[in-house]
């Protein structure tokens, strides 16, 4: 068997892209199937429940909990105001009375004659689902969410963080091994989406951050830059939800390794257009990948595009390495040995040898490899 399924980032030029926008809890879905919408229309909102706040009110009033509903000014789903009054004792001495004030702005939830406790509820949070790419609504999902459908440039990164980010891609500089520095960050790309080379330098983050840049994509960065923007040490964790006001998105891994020259040329030739980016990313099992779309203006619902297939290995495929020592190097399979080999750690394992752009070629464990969507 000389063929071998392993997974790898996709890169397409041109695809049928669908994403799933749903809410965290049932709500209101307000577009309709066939709609044609931007990446910050709203499609969905719902409102998520505010925090419940409990005062101990028989302590703080010196009663018991069977009398206390005779002491409260408000009753349960009555609204009230930070330190509005919701409860006093009526003593004979005017001096001795007990006032309890609700802690928050709310709605009084509970008031428990068991526990002697009020409960009062924080008002509601709206949350709302935005469209994130530019395309057509092709499922609604009653009170839950859609799916959107685009024709766009495809691409899968290795790591990222930070959240959902909209703008329009710039390249910020000339060749995929460049360094991105903290000169090539202008003022012009606030709320921009800016495309680096092999690396970022940390000082060059912090600029992007102050100046209002929406989004890095970028070969690769500093773990220990990364842990200095998070402000702890992020681990085997799953990403996406940080507040760093930035998303970052690396394409091949940690540490100076520039970017894939088709990776890079296909940002390049997308360059002007807007661009929908996530870098959530779960490397745990269920594997998650930072992504980039860029959806075509043309928009082009019954244009045919062939789907990739799920399949083998084969001799000229493009695969990129994963592992020590040629970590993040991109080439092509050359030869796929049917008999395993040993290699250097004496294990015995299926191989393959792949040719790298600079010509040069080495035997690799075909675990070590990741397939590159053609």
């Amino acid at each position: 068997m000389t063929h071998a399924y392993t997974p790898g980032l996709r890169i397409s030029e041109k695809k049928v892209v669908t994403s799933h926008r749903s809410l965290p809890l049932l709500g209101d879905v307000i577009v309709k199937k066939g709609d044609i919408l931007k990446a910050e229309d709203v499609v969905a909102r719902a409102h998520l429940p505010g925090k419940v706040q409990a005062i101990n009110a028989v302590n703080r009033l010196g009663i018991q909990p069977k009398d206390l509903k005779e002491y409260m000014l408000k009753k349960e789903g009555d609204p009230v105001q930070k330190d509005e009054p919701i409860a006093e004792t009526k003593p004979w001495v005017k001096m001795m009375k007990s006032v309890l004030h609700s802690p928050i702005t709310g709605t009084i939830e509970t008031i428990s004659t068991v526990t002697g406790q009020v409960l009062l509820r924080e008002p509601p949070k709206p949350i709302q689902v935005l469209a994130y790419i530019d395309g057509a609504v092709i499922e609604v999902m009653e009170k839950e969410g859609v799916v959107m459908e685009a024709m766009a440039t495809y691409i899968q990164g290795i790591f990222g963080v930070g959240g959902e980010a909209v703008g329009e891609l710039v390249i910020a500089v000339e060749k995929p091994g460049d360094i991105l520095t903290n000169g090539h960050i202008l003022p012009g790309h606030k709320d921009k989406i800016i495309v680096g080379g092999a690396f970022i330098q940390h000082d060059a983050i912090n600029k992007a951050q102050k100046i209002g840049v929406k989004g890095i994509i970028t070969g690769g960065f500093d773990d220990e830059d990364l842990r200095k923007l998070l402000g702890y040490d992020l681990g085997v964790a799953i990403t996406g939800s940080e507040e760093i006001g930035i998303t970052l998105i690396m394409t091949e891994g940690f540490g100076n390794i520039q970017m894939a020259q088709r990776t890079f040329d296909l940002l390049k030739f997308r360059s002007g257009a807007k661009t929908s980016i996530n870098g959530a990313t779960q490397i745990r099992a269920g594997v998650v990948r930072p992504e980039i779309i860029i959806p075509y203006t043309d928009k082009s619902s019954g244009e045919e595009v062939t789907q990739p297939i799920d399949r083998g290995m084969d001799v000229g495929d493009p695969v990129r390495v994963i592992r020590v020592p040629h970590f993040g190097k991109i080439g092509k399979i050359k030869n796929l040995p049917f008999a395993p080999c040993t290699i250097e750690t004496e294990a015995t394992v299926r191989t393959l040898d792949v040719e790298f752009l600079d010509g040069s070629t080495a035997t690799v464990p075909r675990t070590n490899v990741e397939m590159i969507e053609k």
